[in-house]
């Protein structure tokens, strides 16, 4: 007789090779976005990066809108208070399924707001926000935070959004967007002007793709 044959059932289903959990998404809201990432991935950190006006929140303007659409609560981290929720609600964001936490410029206060936020769980999207700060305050976070919110999140269906100048969390983000605004429409006559319409490259820089994917945002939404 075989040694396999000799074995006990369930000593034998033990011994497959295990299956690799399968990743979900939550779409961005945006199809051109969505055709070449699938979306944010659930129980991962994805950070969104770029320089001011660059496309920044509106990307995470309508992640938060598919979010809420879908009947999720979310939550935003405000680092230096410069959350607008009124240019988020013209984008389409339900507010009264979002939370939202000011934090006076305190980064250290926002850091363990966002921890105490993902190991609560129930959320569909955890945005910390650090958009306004400097490069030398998002290099001072240790990385040892960045692996404590990757083994956090990955117990959960929440998508954990940083917005940032330049990368922090490193190896831990499984998903990097580089934010770049293409071009503006502007109305009226200068000096009285105003910006009502840009277009936005978001360029994947992980897992790396060819070619970016462009879409245009109200410019209300800010950058």
């Amino acid at each position: 007789m075989g040694t396999a044959a000799a074995l006990p059932s369930q000593i034998l289903s033990q011994l497959q090779w295990r299956q690799e959990d399968i990743t979900e998404y939550l779409n961005t809201g945006i199809r051109s976005l969505d055709h070449v990432i699938e979306g944010c991935p659930r129980g991962r950190i994805t950070e969104i990066v770029g320089s001011a006006s660059s496309g920044r929140t509106s990307l995470l303007h309508s992640i938060l809108a598919e979010a809420t659409r879908l009947g999720e609560f979310c939550a935003v981290v405000d680092t230096t208070n410069s959350f607008d929720p009124v240019s988020a609600e013209a984008a389409g964001v339900n507010l009264r399924a979002l939370v939202w936490i000011r934090c006076n410029g305190d980064i250290e206060h926002a850091v363990k707001a966002a921890d105490l936020l993902v190991h609560s769980g129930g959320f569909g999207v955890i945005a910390l926000d650090f958009c306004d700060l400097s490069r030398r305050a998002t290099q001072k976070i240790p990385l040892s935070w960045w692996y404590r919110f990757s083994r956090a999140v990955e117990k959960t269906p929440s998508v954990f959004v940083v917005l940032e100048t330049e990368p922090s969390a490193k190896a831990c983000a499984s998903l990097v967007l580089e934010m770049r605004r293409e071009e503006a429409g502007f109305t009226g006559l200068r000096p009285f002007s105003r910006l009502d319409v840009a277009r936005f490259q978001a360029h994947v820089r992980k897992p790396p793709r060819p070619s970016p994917a462009g879409f245009s945002a109200a410019a209300a939404t800010g950058g």
